[in-house]
């Protein structure tokens, strides 16, 4: 008998498959990655779920899913949750994937992490049953963690899963998981919950600036304002200014062939990348924003480079560092 376990990286999701493989069921863990996956600002990362798998013999397969995946962020149909994140509609997509693979593993049903009442938006009991019924999955769609809640499900119903070994787990408090995890001696246990960036106030609005001014996302557009600082200059430009070397470096190799690559010659400081039909005045007002976070030389002037794509002609600037109040009037 084997089954498909979603697996987040978290500590429900690693649980739910150690409940059920006890009972001798063989559990294909899936994990699927999306541009959002990244550390967050809990320190959480969706990366958890290889360490885990490695870490207890978990047989997983991870699954890339884009520009569809960003397309239902843009539009979901059943709405975001106090950020850009859009649980139920999140849920129902990965859960159809994942029954894409049924027939082909001769899996029989599907497991997941979920608590009855630990989420608001997703995971109490009109919208878990929503999500069972959108994705195709009534009676297939088990979850071990709170199980003896809900109604049997066909594993159970069938005899493939006993229910007296599945858990009644309900609401936000976590004592029991943890003790679990102690019980069935998982070491490091993960983090609660995976590092989505969707749920990240300072990245959520970064990204409803995007969707207002664009009306799409692209992976691309995804990616390069998770670093730096964001900056709108207008309708259809803006720019990210590197913190650190590490975001200097990601911003480095994002770049695109019609975007402006800044950075300064006579100092160190960041690296600026401009998004955006940039003329000589936009330009310049990229390089003396970037001369506000370098390290200026003795007279305040800042030799900036700009260069479109990375085979561009350069084009110098003498900037000087913008006043704070210009810089904060455009930050996102």
């Amino acid at each position: 008998m084997k089954c498909i376990a979603l697996l987040s990286g978290g500590l429900d999701s690693c649980l739910a498959v150690k409940v059920v493989a006890e009972q001798g069921i063989e559990v294909l863990a899936f994990n699927f990655q999306t541009a959002f996956c990244s550390t967050g600002s809990k320190g959480a990362s969706c990366g958890d779920a290889t360490r885990i798998s490695d870490q207890e013999k978990f047989n997983l397969k991870v699954i890339h899913i884009g520009q569809e995946y960003l397309d239902m962020v843009a539009k979901p149909k059943h709405g975001w949750g106090k950020n850009m994140n859009p649980c139920i509609d999140c849920r129902i997509l990965m859960l159809n994937k994942a029954k894409e693979y049924m027939e082909v593993t001769g899996a029989k049903f599907i497991i997941t992490g979920e608590v009855l009442g630990q989420r608001p938006l997703s995971q109490h009991w009109r919208a878990m049953k929503d999500v069972e019924r959108e994705s195709g999955l009534e009676g297939l769609l088990l979850r071990p963690l709170s199980a003896r809640l809900m109604p049997p499900t066909i594993p159970e119903i069938k005899g493939w899963i006993d229910r007296d070994k599945l858990c009644a787990i309900e609401g936000r408090q976590r004592k029991e998981q943890f003790a679990m995890a102690k019980a069935y001696g998982v070491e490091n246990p993960p983090t609660p919950a995976g590092g989505c960036l969707l749920t990240d106030p300072a990245y959520s609005d970064r990204l409803r600036d995007v969707l207002e001014h664009t009306g799409g996302l692209t992976v691309h557009l995804a990616q390069v304002i998770k670093y730096g600082r964001y900056l709108r200059l207008d309708a259809k430009t803006f720019t990210v200014i590197g913190r650190n070397q590490e975001d200097n470096f990601h911003l480095e190799a994002l770049q695109l062939p019609d975007e402006w690559k800044f950075r300064p010659l006579n100092c160190m400081g960041p690296v600026a990348l401009g998004n955006g039909p940039l003329d000589d005045t936009a330009k310049r007002s990229i390089a003396s924003m970037l001369a506000r976070y370098a390290d200026r030389p003795a007279d305040g002037i800042v030799q900036v480079e700009a260069r479109q794509g990375r085979e561009g002609a350069p084009e110098l600037f003498f900037a000087t560092a913008a006043e704070p109040e210009a810089v904060g009037a455009v930050r996102v």
